[in-house]
């Protein structure tokens, strides 16, 4: 969905068409997914099911331009669509931030033919995408990598390493692979390749076993003399720092949004709860106490949703400072997520702690929004540079 010119607005208010794209995704988040959301938690698999529901829906893969097959919407309506998602399954929202993340380098850096090559399918629901860059020691710092690709004598790549913490790995169609290929060249020394998952040479590792986004396959990917033809290198070579790092600028706005949806699933159990539930002859909500606290997870939620949506917009127009805003966005509604749904299991007590409420999944989902595509301590890092 991308927006209408002719669409009037009041500043700070969204035009109806994204009101109304919001409804749509909400009602089909609501009806298909959110009553397997507890099921999907516990089974702690990919949710196959929930894959063809967002595609049904055309909201597994949003943002991807119309001539490639996609739906054509900006990046506003992609953060609303992760945000509706996430707010009652965020494991499922990481099919669409894993598209998202493999989706994005193609459109940054890929040729026409690799374009065109891969993104119908991801497009059409048929493939989906990976992004392998994080290892083992080489988490936030991403230039320690050690995974290598070497030209070889008959002009392939020969791949040779191990990718950890990798979404959707095993399940992925096509991977985003960096490697090595000019060690010693600094800043130059990274490339990025396309890889498929039946190539020879590549393998997985057993699921991890995580906290939250139980939903989400998270494994290994090791390279074994991997060999992919030359025309699977995704950009110029040695850029690929570059691309890595222009490509987060972009995905962490869906992260900020995965964060938001989070938090306001979380602030709208709680607020159900504490209308139901009376201590003392009245309702929970009477409480000035509790009442303190809901306006407090309220405006968190709602500072969040602000930032995570003004970076949106930079994302769209490719604004230069969209990388002060992408990590200001994934920051702020990574906190706020922690913190909103944290209270939302104070609120609910000792139910709150149990798995037959929403907020105690909310609240493992919640923290690893503060630690991948880059911790927030590195998101302070790149807010506080981008400042001075």
């Amino acid at each position: 969905m991308s927006q209408d010119p002719t669409q009037t607005s009041t500043p700070y208010l969204l035009p109806g068409v994204y009101e109304e794209f919001r409804a749509a995704a909400r009602t089909v988040a609501e009806k298909k997914l959110g009553p397997r959301a507890a099921q999907v938690d516990t089974l702690a698999e990919f949710p196959h099911d929930n894959h063809e529901t967002l595609v049904a829906a055309d909201l597994h893969a949003p943002g991807i331009p119309q001539e490639y097959g996609g739906d054509g919407a900006d990046a506003l309506a992609a953060a609303i669509a992760v945000e509706e998602v996430a707010r009652v399954c965020a494991s499922t929202s990481t099919i669409q931030t894993s598209n998202k993340l493999g989706v994005t380098p193609l459109l940054l850096a890929g040729t026409e033919q690799q374009r065109r090559r891969y993104l119908p399918e991801v497009a059409a629901g048929d493939a989906l995408m990976a992004y392998a860059l994080s290892e083992r020691e080489a988490g936030s710092d991403i230039a320690a990598m050690r995974c290598r690709a070497t030209e070889t004598s008959e002009g392939e790549w020969a791949l040779e390493g191990v990718k950890t913490w990798i979404t959707s790995a095993g399940v992925a169609r096509y991977l985003i692979v960096f490697a090595v290929t000019d060690p010693g060249a600094g800043s130059r020394s990274v490339s990025a390749f396309v890889v498929h998952a039946d190539d020879a040479g590549i393998s997985y590792g057993e699921p991890e076993r995580k906290m939250g986004l139980k939903g989400s396959v998270t494994r290994e990917v090791y390279f074994d003399d991997c060999r992919i033809p030359a025309d699977r290198l995704l950009g110029e070579r040695g850029r690929g720092l570059r691309l890595a790092l222009g490509t987060l600028d972009h995905t962490r706005v869906s992260v900020g949004a995965q964060a938001l949806g989070i938090a306001q699933g979380a602030l709208d159990t709680a607020v159900s709860y504490v209308r139901e539930r009376r201590q003392f002859g009245q309702a929970l909500a009477d409480f000035q106490g509790v009442q303190f606290m809901l306006a407090d997870m309220a405006m968190r939620v709602e500072s969040a949703r602000q930032m995570v949506y003004a970076a949106a917009a930079r994302s769209t127009a490719r604004a230069r400072d969209l990388t002060y805003f992408g990590a200001a966005a994934k920051c702020l509604a990574s906190d706020a997520a922690m913190a909103v749904t944290t209270d939302a299991v104070q609120l609910l007590g000792g139910y709150g702690y149990t798995k037959d409420f929403p907020a105690e999944r909310m609240m493992r989902d919640a923290k690893i929004t503060q630690i991948y595509e880059g911790t927030n301590q590195i998101q302070r890092i790149v807010v506080a540079r981008n400042l001075v």
